[in-house]
């Protein structure tokens, strides 16, 4: 590093003598973190003259604050798909990814496909082919609704246990904002439903039931990431999700509507 790397360093933001700093988080919501020890830090590296780049070392573990800067998007993103806590640090603290809301509708739509594809399966029906057109495009909607409420009582049954557990001294709220974007991001494994429908086999019914328990896996390490608790709690909070969520699926189910829930499906064997 040059000579004029160390006389132009500047503590903590802004510009001197060609140094930059990474901008310097306005809130404490937005601060970034170690991806090591989950420590809050208030740059990830310095840009010195010529285009040298100096990684932050946090002062709490003595490493890199984040080393996926220097990373190519797909190592990142292979991280991501392992569950490592490192890569979900980086993208839920470190980067500013606002696709939460495009996800989130993307997956219901896959997710609504696949009830509404089953449903269609199973049905059997002698209409003129206007009446067919509408009851399928309506079925659609249904399904797309339904997968939205279902979804809405997870997330619920998640953000009621961890609002009851939360310590009654904890000086820090929990972010549940930051949580429900780490939620709709970590759903991202729901868009392979539509390539397991489309290459239809015999082991669908397996690889859809690996995409639940893929998808139940990145919600879990989402929620130990984001609110930095233990692997008990994630564990529990998830389970309270998933018991809101069952007891939706009931609820239509003895209203008597073709719900196509998942739990329907991955029983099926008829594809």
């Amino acid at each position: 590093m040059g000579n004029g790397g160390r006389s132009g360093l500047q503590e903590g933001k802004g510009n001197m003598d060609g140094v930059a700093a990474t901008p310097t988080a306005a809130s404490a919501s937005c601060q970034y973190r170690c991806i090591e020890c989950n420590q809050e830090a208030k740059e990830l590296y310095r840009d010195y003259n010529h285009g040298v780049l100096k990684i932050t070392i946090c002062k709490s573990c003595q490493k890199p604050v984040d080393k996926y800067i220097e990373y190519d998007p797909v190592i990142i993103l292979i991280n991501a798909i392992l569950c490592k806590a490192q890569a979900y640090r980086h993208i839920l603290f470190n980067t500013q990814i606002n696709i939460h809301g495009k996800l989130c509708i993307f997956c219901l739509l896959c997710e609504a496909y696949l009830r509404w594809w089953q449903l269609q399966d199973s049905n059997q029906n002698t209409a003129p082919d206007d009446l067919i057109r509408y009851a399928k495009e309506w079925d659609f909607y249904r399904m797309f609704a339904i997968a939205a409420l279902e979804q809405t009582a997870y997330f619920i049954g998640i953000f009621t246990f961890l609002w009851v557990e939360r310590p009654m001294t904890a000086k820090k709220k929990p972010n549940f904002i930051l949580l429900l974007k780490a939620l709709l991001l970590s759903s991202y494994g729901k868009l392979l439903l539509i390539p397991a429908v489309i290459w239809e086999h015999d082991y669908t019914p397996l690889c859809l039931k690996l995409i639940k328990v893929f998808v139940l896996t990145s919600n879990f390490q989402a929620i130990r990431v984001t609110l930095n608790i233990n692997r008990k709690l994630s564990f529990l909070a998830m389970v309270s999700g998933l018991l809101l969520e069952s007891i939706m699926v009931y609820f239509f189910q003895s209203m008597e509507w073709d719900v196509g829930s998942d739990y329907a499906i991955y029983k099926s064997q008829d594809f």
